[in-house]
């Protein structure tokens, strides 16, 4: 089984892959079977970042003066 790999691997490798075909001295076959890698590690990026996202709260003082968890929305 294939070890799961951490947002920050799968980013580096993607950074990887950038590089590699901004080169242009790739074969085609071997530049299409980059993207197809590349495409599928932004999308798995992407999805963690919206869990991560969907993780975080805000947090203030609340009437006790005690820390209370409000959802994060986004302020911009």
């Amino acid at each position: 089984m294939a070890e799961a790999k951490s947002f920050e691997q799968k980013l580096s490798r993607l950074d990887e892959i950038v590089r590699h075909l901004e080169k242009g001295d790739l074969p085609l076959s071997d530049s299409l079977a980059l993207f197809e890698e590349g495409t599928g590690l932004l999308t798995a990026c992407s999805k963690m970042l919206e869990e991560a996202e969907q993780k975080v709260v805000k947090l203030r003082k609340g009437a006790d003066r005690q820390p209370e968890e409000l959802p994060f929305e986004d302020e911009t």
